[in-house]
C-alpha cells in the first residue's frame, strides 16, 4: 500500500519532533514520514532532556514521543514544556497505554507497529487540524490534569530551572512550600519551584513518607527533628536543617498516626 500523499498549497505542512531514547526506533519514524509530504522533520532527541530543548526552541507542530526513556520519560517531559504540540505516544509497554490515552494524546503507538498502524495516526493528526481550523486548542493542560488525577506514588520530580532541567529522587525532599499557584520543594539545601498544587504532591507522595502537616507544607519524616510547643494545642515542626514550619491540628493528628506516639 502507498501512503505518499501529495498536498496542495492550502493544506498544512506539520513541523515534526522524534523523541525515543533508541535509535532504530527514531529511523523508523523517519522512514515512515518519509510517506508524507506534509510532514517536515525538524529535529530529533535521544532522551527527554534534549526533548524539551528542542520542542521549547523549534516549537514543533507534532512530536512522536516514546514513553519509556530513562532519566526523564514522556510524561515528565510534558510538565517541561511550553509548547502545545500534537502528542503520538510510543512505548514497548502496553501498561502504558490507557494512561497514554487519558492524557489526550492524538494517538498511542504499540511497537513494533506497522506502517498502516503509523499511517492511522498520521490521518488522526491531519483529520484534528481541520477540525480545528488554522490552529488547535491546546492538550497539554488536560493531559497534566489527567497525570495529576492518576492514583500512582511519585518516585522522582522533575523541575526545570532556566535553561537546566533537575531531577529530584523524592527522598532526598526534606518538605514542601505552598507559593501561590505554585509549590517550593527543598532539597539538600536548595529549593525549586513548581506549577504543581499541594494537594497533587499530598495525593502522590507516599503517605509512609510524607504528611501534609499544614495546609502549607508537606514533609519528609526522615526530616523530622523534633515536635516543639507553639502556642496552647499547637506546635512546631523541626526539621534537622532548623526549619521551623507551624502544624496544624490535622497535621499534628497525621503525625501521631504515622509515628504513634
Amino acid at each position: 500500500m502507498n501512503f505518499t500523499f501529495h498536498i496542495s498549497k492550502k493544506m498544512k505542512k506539520f513541523k515534526c519532533l522524534i523523541i525515543d531514547d533508541e535509535f532504530p526506533a527514531r529511523s523508523l519514524v523517519r522512514e515512515y514520514l518519509s510517506g508524507f509530504d506534509n510532514f517536515e522533520i525538524i529535529g530529533e532527541a535521544a532522551n527527554g532532556f534534549e526533548g524539551v530543548q528542542l520542542i521549547n526552541e523549534l516549537n514543533p507542530d507534532v512530536v512522536f514521543l516514546d514513553i519509556q526513556m530513562p532519566k526523564l520519560n514522556g510524561f515528565e517531559l510534558l510538565e517541561l514544556i511550553d509548547k502545545d504540540p500534537y502528542i503520538v505516544f510510543s512505548t514497548a509497554f502496553d501498561q502504558y497505554a490507557i494512561r497514554a490515552f487519558e492524557k489526550n494524546a492524538i494517538d498511542y503507538l504499540l511497537k513494533p507497529y506497522s506502517k498502516e498502524r503509523f499511517a492511522l495516526a498520521v490521518q488522526k493528526i491531519s483529520e484534528k487540524e481541520l477540525e480545528k481550523g488554522s490552529g488547535h486548542e491546546p492538550d497539554r493542560k488536560k493531559m497534566m490534569d489527567s497525570l495529576d488525577d492518576s492514583s500512582e506514588y511519585l518516585f522522582r520530580v522533575a523541575i526545570r530551572t532556566g535553561n537546566q532541567i533537575k531531577v529530584i529522587p523524592v527522598e532526598a525532599i526534606s518538605h514542601i512550600e505552598a507559593d501561590d499557584d505554585y509549590v517550593r520543594i527543598y532539597s539538600d539545601g536548595h529549593k525549586y519551584l513548581k506549577e504543581k498544587t499541594m494537594k497533587y504532591f499530598e495525593n502522590h507522595l507516599d503517605p509512609r513518607q510524607f504528611v501534609r502537616i499544614h495546609r502549607s507544607a508537606i514533609i519528609n519524616i526522615v526530616a523530622l527533628d523534633k515536635l516543639e510547643r507553639y502556642e496552647k494545642d499547637s506546635y512546631l515542626a523541626i526539621l534537622k536543617d532548623q526549619t521551623r514550619l507551624r502544624v496544624s491540628a490535622n497535621g499534628y493528628k497525621a503525625l501521631k498516626e504515622l509515628l504513634k506516639f
